[in-house]
């Protein structure tokens, strides 16, 4: 495969603070990546030596956003060509990034989208409603959190807190839970890229996937590809709806601010309670 047109080292990738505490299973790849001189081809390079493909087989490879058609979704490109349109800015190269880092899992998420293209009978990604299906795999795609809770009693108790907007008994009255029982990983690259300016109020659509014990006791590699193969599944078999999906204001996880007590949580302008239906 021949590479792209050679991009040099841009100034937005300084804006990333690589030691925060979300960017912890992306640093090393990431940080890597972004301090070479020619991003674009380190993408490249890195796809090629991971064997990183699409659901048909193609090599995935990162192209200068020209390459994409003005009449095809960008979608349906990926999954015809393996090829990943890329703009000059932190929303493209961090999403590069997921790709490297959940291959398996990218991939199944761009079939179900080009087969939701595939079902409205177009492949420009325009001209009909995009769905329930297609959205929820798109705001998954940007804006999704992993959720990894240890299966058993302390797993369940965390994830019912959480789905029942009780953010004290989540994240103060169990924060011994984090690191220990459970752990967020970021998936979705739009929500990376807010989380480079944080502020309270960034939400997370959050997926929960009950790990057993040994996940836990492996090095971060083996945890990621742990991931990528239970997500991966998870799409083959469920495909996504948003009511898989909980939300979680990110910051309030357990390490990831400052002054974490209970008038921190107390925002309901950010730490909304559950709304009552009927």
């Amino acid at each position: 495969m021949s590479s792209p047109p050679s991009s040099p080292t841009a100034h937005f990738l300084d804006a990333i603070d690589w030691q925060q505490p979300w960017l912890s299973p992306l640093r090393g790849y990431g940080a890597q990546l972004a301090a070479t001189e020619d991003w674009l081809l380190a993408l490249n390079n890195a796809a090629i030596a991971g064997d990183i493909r699409n659901h048909r087989g193609l090599l995935i490879g990162f192209v200068p956003q020209t390459a994409l058609p003005a009449d095809t979704a960008y979608e349906a490109f990926i999954s015809e060509t393996g090829k990943v349109p890329t703009r000059t800015n932190l929303h493209d190269f961090l999403n590069a990034l997921i790709w490297l880092s959940f291959p398996a899992s990218k991939a199944r998420l761009n079939a179900l989208q080009a087969a939701e293209l595939s079902k409205a009978g177009t492949l420009s990604g325009s001209g009909k409603p995009r769905g329930a299906a297609r959205d929820a795999a798109t705001i998954f795609d940007e804006n999704a959190a992993l959720l990894v809770v240890r299966d058993g009693l302390a797993g369940t108790a965390l994830i019912a807190a959480l789905r029942q907007h009780q953010w004290c008994e989540a994240f103060i009255e169990q924060r011994a839970a984090f690191g220990v029982n459970a752990e967020i990983w970021l998936f979705g690259h739009a929500l990376v890229e807010k989380l480079v300016r944080p502020y309270k109020a960034i939400t997370a659509h959050t997926l929960i996937l009950i790990a057993p014990d040994d996940f836990f006791v492996q090095d971060m590699d083996s945890r990621r590809r742990w991931i990528d193969r239970y997500l991966a599944g998870h799409l083959t078999q469920q495909g996504m709806t948003i009511g898989q999906l909980t939300p979680l204001p990110v910051l309030g996880v357990p390490g990831w601010c400052g002054n974490q007590g209970q008038d921190f949580y107390a925002d309901a302008a950010v730490f909304r309670p559950k709304r009552v239906i009927g």
